[in-house]
Formats: structure tokens, C-alpha cells, sequence
């Protein structure tokens, strides 16, 4: 390949009064091969921000990986420096403003969705008919993008929607669950309750996949449980149907964890998150017209625009499923961008974040022993989170030695 290029180099057309002061001085050839970002090789397709590990080959959807080769000439100018140097774009200059930038979206994305979410629920208090508002506008959403090719739509088999079906489900029901603790308690609290998901995890890991847990990624969870423990038993909003909504939710997102890793996809995450996404939402239909459907009907929905009116609840209803599919898209995109290390900083974060700003836009009321157990957790989620990330790193390096 690169020597028929080399060979054709001086015969390219377009460039004739070029070939009398063509010589081997005054011609510099390179050569600049594409290469996909956020590939399989380089940290795989994230899914919420969780790495999917190869344990299943599809022999139907191989990877045909080209490089492709472009000579680049620079002639010789006056001062001897090269006049035709390739220009370097903005996002590969300046690649850590890009990725602030991503991280900065993110958490503001996240932000505004859990305030309206909340602000939502105070006069329409349906989370089972809401969770399929999010997932719907999201889904419409990825229908548009597919039709003008942005992404281009990656197609689907039966061998991977039997893969990413498990992945879809326990999507559903975590992101149901969530918003029905949303909807009973304070988003603080929900977000303190769901700190304890590395807990769930590290105990699936250990007993349900036998996988060995080192003793320091025990210890680093017991601040966790006990934050909790200590923010739970002096909440103001606490209800059981808040705590136990949250908790099955952390149960939910452990399984579909598991499940992602058992998924292998070449796929690119911006289109497997579209379809777990169509797929959750036929989930969650029947269960809102069976729990919610005789009351939305008889008077959820008038009461609603009785007290907002027909255009903000719309509007609502709208804009809280854009901000819900759009902060998790960004999240998947950021979290390919960067290490694990950085990716664990970030989700801690990211909760920080949405803990505090929940507690000043609603004027929450939260006792010193709630705020120091809050605290406690998420500084257990902090360490458990650094820990493991330097694990994976560590063994990301020994693979690739």
C-alpha cells in the first residue's frame, strides 16, 4: 500500500507545475491514518458509565477495522520551512477544554433534570406515567437523529437484542424505581440512599459472578452503609416507599451492571443506549397504564393543568425528558473520553453536585446528623470509587504489557 502511494506521488494530477522541481531534498511525504474514537481496544462501549468487558463474541457482527492513508506533501518555501504542515482542529489541541467542557454539561444537564424532575412530582405525583415521558421524548429523540443519519443507525439482530434485552429491562426498572423515591422523598435523600450502589455491587461481584473482592474495597464500603444508616434515621422526608424504592433501584442497576458485562457489542454506545432505550420503554408502559392509568384519567391529568396550566405542563413533561436522555448520552460520551480514575472523581462529583443543588433550589431542611451521614457516605463512595479505578488501571497495564 504505502509503497504503490509513494510511487504515484509525484505523478498525482492537479500539482504539474510541480514535477520539474520535484526531488527527494525538497519533498517530505507523511502519512496520518484514521482512527476511531472511544474504540472496542481503548475502553470498549460505556453504558451509564460502566465498561463492557467481552465474555460473548458475536460471530454475526464482525469488525473489519481500514487505516486509512493520506500523503501529505509540503513543499519547500524560500526559508526552508515546510509551507503545506497539516493544520491541527481545535478538539485535538485543545482535548482537556473539550473534555471539561463535556464534564461541565454533564453535571449541568444532570442538575436541571433533577430540579424540574422534583418540580414536576410536587403537582403531578405520577412517576410511573413521568418515567415514560423520559424515556419516550429520548426515544423520538434517537428516531430523528437515526432519520437525518446523525448517528447513522447501526443495524440490530436477534443475537444482540437478546444481549442488550436483560440490559434494557433492569434499565427500566432501576429508572422507575428511582423516580418513584424521587416522587416520595427529597432528591437529597434518594441521591444519599443510591450512593450505596458500589455496595451492591462489590457484594454481585463477589457472591453472584465469584468474583474476589480485595479486602480494601470492603473496608473503603463501610462509611458508605454507615453514612446512610446515619442520614436514614434522622431524614425529615423519610418513607419507607422512598427508601425502599431507591433500594430496589440500587438492586436493579447492580443486575443490569452484571448483564452489561456479559453483553459484547462493537456497536458504539451512542446507538446501543438508543436501542436499551426503545426497548425500556415497552418496558415501562404496561406498568404505568396498570398502576396509573385510572387516576391519570380520572383526575391526574386535569389536576395538573389545573394548577400549571396545559402549556407549562406540557412543556414540563417535554423539557424533563430532553434534559434526562441528553445528560445521560453526555455522560456515556464523557466517560469514553477519560480514564477510569477520572471517570470514578467525576460520578462522585456528579452526585455532590445534584445533593447540594437539590438542597438550595427546594429549601430542604435536612438535620446536622442527615448532613454528616451524607457526607460520611459519599466520601466511602469517594474512596471505594478511587480504589477501584486504580485496580482496573493496574490491570489494564499488565494486559497491555
Amino acid at each position: 500500500m504505502e509503497s504503490r502511494l509513494l510511487s504515484r506521488a509525484s505523478t498525482i494530477t492537479g500539482l504539474p507545475q510541480l514535477r520539474p522541481k520535484l526531488s527527494r531534498e525538497n519533498v517530505s511525504v507523511s502519512f496520518a491514518s484514521a482512527k476511531p474514537i472511544g474504540a472496542v481496544g481503548e475502553g470498549g462501549n460505556l453504558i451509564w458509565g460502566r465498561q463492557l468487558r467481552p465474555a460473548l463474541i458475536l460471530e454475526s457482527s464482525p469488525v473489519s477495522k481500514r487505516e486509512i492513508l493520506k500523503p501529505v506533501f509540503a513543499a519547500a518555501s524560500s526559508g526552508g520551512d515546510s509551507a503545506g504542515e497539516a493544520k491541527v482542529g481545535f478538539l485535538e489541541k485543545y482535548p482537556a477544554l473539550v473534555t471539561g467542557f463535556f464534564f461541565f454539561m454533564w453535571y449541568f444537564l444532570n442538575v436541571i433534570f433533577n430540579i424540574l424532575n422534583k418540580k414536576i412530582y410536587n403537582y403531578f405525583p405520577y412517576p410511573y406515567f413521568v418515567s415514560v415521558i423520559h424515556l419516550f421524548v429520548g426515544v423520538v429523540y434517537c428516531l430523528i437523529s437515526w432519520a437525518v443519519g446523525l448517528p447513522k443507525r447501526a443495524p440490530i439482530d436477534s443475537n444482540l437484542l437478546k444481549l442488550l434485552i436483560p440490559v434494557a429491562v433492569c434499565h427500566a426498572l432501576g429508572h422507575v424505581t428511582s423516580n418513584v423515591s424521587f416522587a416520595a422523598v427529597a432528591v437529597s435523600f434518594t441521591h444519599t440512599i443510591k450512593a450505596l450502589e458500589p455496595f451492591f455491587n462489590a457484594a454481585a461481584s463477589q457472591f453472584i459472578l465469584g468474583q474476589s473482592i480485595p479486602i480494601t474495597l470492603w473496608l473503603s464500603l463501610a462509611p458508605v452503609v454507615i453514612g446512610v444508616s446515619m442520614a436514614s434515621l434522622t431524614e425529615l422526608s423519610f418513607n419507607w416507599v422512598g427508601f425502599i424504592s431507591a433500594m430496589i433501584s440500587n438492586i436493579s442497576f447492580t443486575y443490569r451492571s452484571i448483564y452489561s458485562k456479559k453483553a459484547m457489542t462493537d456497536m458504539d454506545s451512542t446507538n446501543v443506549y438508543a436501542y436499551i432505550s426503545i426497548i425500556a420503554l415497552f418496558v415501562c408502559i404496561p406498568p404505568a397504564i396498570i398502576f396509573e392509568g385510572p387516576q391519570l384519567l380520572k383526575h391526574g391529568f386535569n389536576d395538573a393543568i389545573a394548577k400549571v396550566g396545559m402549556t407549562k405542563f406540557i412543556s414540563d413533561l417535554f423539557w424533563v425528558g430532553m434534559f434526562y436522555h441528553l445528560y445521560n448520552q453526555l455522560a456515556t460520551n464523557t466517560l469514553e473520553r477519560v480514564a477510569p480514575l477520572t471517570h470514578a472523581v467525576g460520578n462522585v462529583l456528579k452526585r455532590v453536585f445534584v445533593i447540594g443543588f437539590s438542597i438550595i433550589v427546594f429549601g430542604n431542611k435536612i438535620s446536622t446528623q442527615t448532613g454528616i451521614g451524607t457526607a460520611i457516605a459519599i466520601a466511602g463512595v469517594a474512596c471505594y470509587s478511587l480504589i477501584k479505578a486504580r485496580m482496573e488501571e493496574e490491570k489494564r497495564q499488565l494486559k497491555s504489557a
